[in-house]
């Protein structure tokens, strides 16, 4: 657990929401922390009106305001941009996502990211995707045969920097699109194991 700075807020990148938020309110004491939660279901609208209600409420100390989710509603978080760009006075926001891709760009330059998320980097060492063949994709679905959607655009992520800065590859146009498409399947709710198969099988060559 890092320590908190004296900005306005942050963003925490880590899959264990739950876990985070309780450890986070733990370590803030004495000061108050609220928490808005959402693990089972995505966080909307009427979430976002919560946490604007619960800022104008006036305090005489710091109050933290928790909010995490697996997925924020691109409506939710820009009901949420002038609130976190001028908080009210003693009110400080904390966002835990299991992905920096889930939060939009305008939310991300407004908290600085505490914790990144290193949980795919054995991917990135292992898997090289220039000379990747069909076994090789066989055997990383099947490892990852119940990998959840957060983990998966992770795993998407990873791919890209594997591709791209580590075996230095130039991406042809379907290469390209698919890494696009993979994003947005993964936020259409697609199953993971198909969105990784799509990409992976773009670079795979037989031997």
């Amino acid at each position: 657990m890092q320590a908190l700075d004296e900005t306005k807020g942050h963003i925490i990148i880590s899959a264990e929401i739950e876990s985070e938020a309780e450890q986070l309110a733990e370590n803030l004491k004495p000061f108050r922390a609220v928490k808005f939660i959402t693990v089972d279901e995505s966080f909307k609208i009427e979430h976002a009106k919560a946490v604007v209600a619960e800022a104008y409420i006036s305090e005489s100390q710091t109050k933290y305001i928790i909010i995490g989710a697996h997925e924020i509603t691109d409506v939710a978080q820009n009901s949420l941009l002038k609130l976190l760009e001028e908080p009210p006075r003693n009110i400080e926001f904390i966002i835990i996502s299991p992905t920096k891709s889930n939060l939009l760009p305008t939310v991300r330059s407004r908290l600085p990211i505490l914790k990144q998320s290193n949980a795919h980097n054995r991917e990135e060492l292992t898997l090289n995707l220039a000379k990747l063949d069909y076994k090789e994709v066989f055997s990383f679905l099947k490892e990852h045969a119940r990998v959840k959607k957060e983990d998966a655009r992770d795993l998407v992520e990873a791919l890209f920097h594997r591709a791209t800065v580590v075996d230095r590859l130039i991406l042809n146009e379907t290469q390209l699109d698919n890494f696009d498409k993979a994003y947005r399947l993964l936020t259409l709710n697609a199953r993971p194991q198909s969105v990784l198969a799509m990409l992976l099988m773009s670079f795979a060559k037989e031997k």
